[in-house]
């Protein structure tokens, strides 16, 4: 305790502070907050009340200074400190990543041409029948061309391919193009469907030693899993989406028939990944996207709900389709005799080829032995605007003398996009008349 009094002069009135000799005035703390150097004696307390404003300057600068250092300290605390580089995660090793470089190369797009045949009638022609009792001519068949894209993934390394059974629909002169992850374009043929399952066979015409997914190998398929959809999604090939596995053994039905058994998924699944796999974060088969939900039966718009053929249902049915496959004495697309043919022509020029029978020549009265005759002709096709109409017979092609689809085929076998083909058209009667033309067509 400091040791002080305070007396009063009788004199002057004042009250003075004495403390004990030799006090060191810091030790001292004024009361209004000041601390005071040196000794303190009696007479000193006015003149340190007179020269206290400077101390109180170097007290708050001092204080200015102090809560600086706090605060930067404080803030220098709250500055979060960078991760060390080795922690970071390198997005090559991510799961997902390593999943789609094993499984992409297994990934093709699919382009499917296919035509129709429809009997077609004009309506007016029913109308004056029935009205004013005029001929009915006999319904004209017209060919539609229809394309649709999709996904499939190899399961040989010959080339097998399994897509879905809607994107490649078996239909007359249909043709397929495959295109696998690094851009080359095969030519393919169908093998074999099930529509019931939407499972489809094809192969890659001629090649072998692919990439493929192995089917004896397939995951799990537990509720809540990652999965990562991959596909030609809306024509852009090699594009995935993720999600996760959603629910198991939903039954869909579409048309006419009813899908049982599927997986559901919230991965996008997009117009032209029909047919495409399905896979887990290694690499395995969850299965094959077929549909997704838009809206559900009310018309309500829905999202995330798309569905997949389980993984053992395609490895099952893929045992019947390589049975099947193995029976077939070629693995080439055939056409037959007398039936409606001639894939080059068709693809070029828009022509459906037909063999001359004996029974066909005498009925046209036309010389035997000669040409093919054009059986239809697709509209607004390359054919169709030179002016060749179904029922004229091809007697040349070139500079060759052709007398069957065959002979043509091979003559075109090695015709390209917008290369120009003489065809020597016409009809040559038994009795000598001749009506022949050369008109050039120029393959689409």
């Amino acid at each position: 305790m400091i040791s002080r009094q305070c007396r009063k002069n009788e004199t002057t009135g004042k009250l003075t502070v004495e403390t004990a000799p030799g006090y060191l005035r810091e030790n001292f703390i004024h009361p209004e907050g000041m601390q005071y150097r040196g000794t303190l004696n009696a007479n000193d307390l006015g003149s340190a009340r007179e020269t206290r404003a400077l101390p109180r300057v170097r007290f708050r600068a001092l204080t200015a200074v102090v809560i600086l250092l706090v605060a930067a300290e404080s803030l220098l605390a709250q500055t979060p400190t960078p991760l060390p580089s080795s922690t970071l995660t390198d997005p090559a090793s991510e799961p997902v990543v390593l999943a789609v470089a094993k499984v992409m190369p297994a990934v093709v797009n699919i382009n499917a041409e296919r035509v129709v045949r429809r009997q077609i009638r004009d309506p007016f022609e029913d109308f004056a029948a029935e009205f004013f009792g005029t001929y009915r001519s006999q319904p004209r068949e017209i060919r539609q061309r229809l394309q649709s894209l999709g996904s499939g993934f190899i399961v040989d390394p010959a080339g097998y391919i399994v897509t879905n059974e809607h994107v490649v629909q078996r239909a007359a002169d249909l043709r397929i193009e495959v295109t696998t992850s690094d851009g080359k374009v095969y030519n393919a043929h169908y093998i074999t469907g099930d529509p019931k399952k939407d499972l489809a066979f094809i192969k890659i015409d001629g090649q072998s030693g692919f990439p493929f997914i192995n089917l004896d190998n397939s995951s799990p398929n537990l509720l809540g899993q990652t999965v990562i959809v991959l596909g030609n999604s809306v024509g852009y090939g090699s594009s995935i989406s993720r999600g996760v596995l959603s629910g198991l053994k939903r039954d869909i039905t579409i048309g006419d028939l009813e899908y049982k058994d599927l997986l559901q998924t919230d991965a996008a699944i997009n117009p032209g990944n029909s047919g495409g796999p399905v896979v887990d974060i290694a690499g395995r088969l969850v299965g094959v996207s077929s549909a997704k939900m838009a809206f559900t039966p009310q018309g309500v718009p829905t999202q995330g709900v798309g569905f997949a053929i389980p993984a053992e249902t395609v490895r099952e049915v893929v045992k019947g389709f390589k049975a099947v496959a193995q029976k077939q004495p070629s693995a080439e697309p055939r056409s037959t005799s007398n039936q409606p043919a001639g894939a080059n022509a068709d693809r070029l020029f828009g022509m459906q080829l037909q063999d001359l029978t004996a029974e066909l020549t005498d009925a046209f009265g036309l010389v035997s032995g000669r040409g093919v005759l054009v059986s239809a002709v697709e509209p607004e096709s390359p054919a169709a605007e030179i002016g060749v109409n179904r029922g004229l017979v091809i007697y040349r092609v070139g500079r060759h003398d052709v007398n069957s689809v065959k002979s043509i085929e091979a003559l075109l076998a090695r015709v390209q996009s917008r290369m120009t083909v003489d065809f020597t058209v016409g009809v040559a009667r038994s009795d000598g008349t001749r009506q022949l033309q050369t008109v050039p067509l120029t393959a689409r």
